[in-house]
C-alpha cells in the first residue's frame, strides 16, 4: 500500500512539472519557430549512435543498452547495472562531441546512470577589435549526467536527469543546468513501448555577457512497436510538441513567389503549409535484428530535410543510417546522419557489461 502511495505521488509530480514547463514555454515563446532562439544547442545532440541511426533524439526501447539511458532516464533499470559506454561523434571542421556512461544498481537507492558528454570545437585563432592576431583558444561545453529511473508497475517506469552545464569560450565562462523528466509505458509483451519525454528544463546560472538565454526546452514523444516473431521493429517520434509552427521564411527558397515579368505573387495552400507544418513534428524510423547479433537501422526526418534541403539540388538530408554488432560481450554501433548536402556527421559507440570480466 506504501509502496502504491509513493509510485503515484511520484507519478503525480512528474506530470505536474512537465505541464508547468509546457505552460513556462509557452508564456515565453514570442516566435514561432524553434531553430536559433536557444542557447547549448549541444544539449540536442544524440548522445547514443543508436538513436542517430534511426535519426531521433532518444529512443523508446526495453533493451539492455545503457547508451539509451543517457537521454530517456526511465529506461534506467538493475538490467545495465555495471554497465560502460563510450561514445564519439566526429562533426564538421574539426569539431567532435563524447560520451561516457556507467550505471549501477544501489540496493536501497535504486538505478542510477552517471554520464559525462563533452563537445569540442577546435582551435581558434585570435584577434584583437585591430584585426591583430593575439592567441590561438578552444571553444567547448560539458555536460554531466546523474540519471536515475524506477518502475511504478510491470508496465509504468519514470526516469529523471540531473545535468550541470559548463561552456568554456576563449575566456569566456557559462553555466547552466537542466532536468530531463520522462516517463514510459510498455505493453506486457514489451512489443510496444512509448516515452512521454520533457527534456532540458532549466536555466544558465552563470551567462557569458551578462545576457541570459534560453535552453532548448522541448517536450517530445517516441515509440517503438515490433511484429510479433518479425525481425525488425518500427519507431516514431513526435518532436517539439510545446511549439505547433516550426515553419520559417528561408530567403533562398522563398515560399511566396514573384514572376519577374508580371509582379504576380503565388505561394503555399494553407492545406500545404499545415501538411508541412506537420511533417515537421514526425520522425520514423526502423530496426532490423538478426539474431541479436546484427542490427541495421535506417531513419527520415522531415523536417531536417526540409531546413537542410538545397533548392534544385538532389541530397539525402534527412536520412540516417546505421549498423551494430555484438560479439564477445561487447556491441558496437557505427551511425551516420545526413545533416546537410556537404556534411554528415559519423556516430560511433561502443558498449559492454563490465561484471563478464570478473565471472
Amino acid at each position: 500500500m506504501r509502496n502504491n502511495l509513493i509510485n503515484r505521488k511520484l507519478l503525480r509530480v512528474l506530470l505536474c512539472a512537465i505541464t508547468f514547463n509546457f505552460q513556462f514555454s509557452i508564456f515565453n515563446s514570442s516566435q514561432a519557430q524553434v531553430a536559433g532562439m536557444n542557447t547549448l544547442a549541444v544539449l540536442d545532440m544524440p548522445s547514443s549512435a543508436r538513436s542517430a541511426g534511426v535519426g531521433f533524439d532518444f529512443l523508446s526501447l526495453y533493451d539492455e543498452d545503457i547508451t539509451l539511458t543517457l537521454a530517456n532516464p526511465s529506461l534506467i533499470d538493475g538490467r545495465i547495472s555495471n554497465h560502460l559506454s563510450v561514445g564519439f561523434v566526429n562533426l564538421f571542421a574539426g569539431a567532435n562531441f563524447g560520451s561516457v556512461a556507467y550505471s549501477y544498481n544501489f540496493e536501497h537507492l535504486g538505478a542510477f546512470t552517471f554520464g559525462l558528454q563533452f563537445g569540442s570545437y577546435g582551435l581558434f585563432e585570435g584577434y584583437d577589435e585591430y584585426d591583430q592576431s593575439t592567441w590561438n583558444f578552444h571553444a567547448a561545453d560539458y555536460i554531466l549526467s546523474i540519471g536515475w529511473g524506477r518502475a511504478l508497475n510491470e508496465n509504468l517506469t519514470i526516469g529523471a536527469s540531473f545535468k550541470p552545464i559548463l561552456s568554456q569560450y576563449e575566456s569566456y565562462t557559462a553555466f547552466a543546468f537542466a532536468i530531463d523528466l520522462a516517463g514510459t509505458f510498455m505493453s506486457d509483451s514489451r512489443n510496444f513501448m512509448a516515452t512521454l519525454m520533457a527534456r532540458n528544463i532549466g536555466a544558465q546560472i552563470f551567462t557569458f555577457d551578462g545576457t541570459t538565454e534560453r535552453l532548448p526546452f522541448e517536450i517530445a514523444v517516441a515509440g517503438s512497436y515490433k511484429l510479433a516473431d518479425a525481425p525488425f521493429r518500427l519507431m516514431f517520434g513526435l518532436n517539439e510538441l510545446q511549439t505547433w509552427d516550426l515553419r520559417y521564411e528561408d530567403p533562398l527558397n522563398p515560399t511566396v513567389k514573384v514572376d519577374p515579368f508580371t509582379g504576380e505573387k503565388t505561394s503555399q495552400s494553407n492545406f500545404v503549409k499545415v501538411l508541412d507544418n506537420i511533417g515537421r513534428h514526425i520522425n520514423v524510423g526502423v530496426e532490423v535484428d538478426i539474431k541479436h547479433i546484427f542490427f541495421a537501422r535506417l531513419g527520415y526526418s522531415y523536417r531536417q530535410m526540409a531546413e537542410m534541403r538545397a533548392a534544385e539540388v538532389l541530397n539525402l538530408s534527412g536520412f540516417s543510417y546505421g549498423i551494430g554488432v555484438r560479439v564477445q560481450g561487447f556491441e558496437l554501433c557505427y551511425s551516420r546522419n545526413n545533416y546537410h548536402l556537404m556534411q554528415a556527421p559519423n556516430f560511433i559507440s561502443i558498449t559492454t557489461d563490465i561484471d563478464r570480466f570478473f565471472r
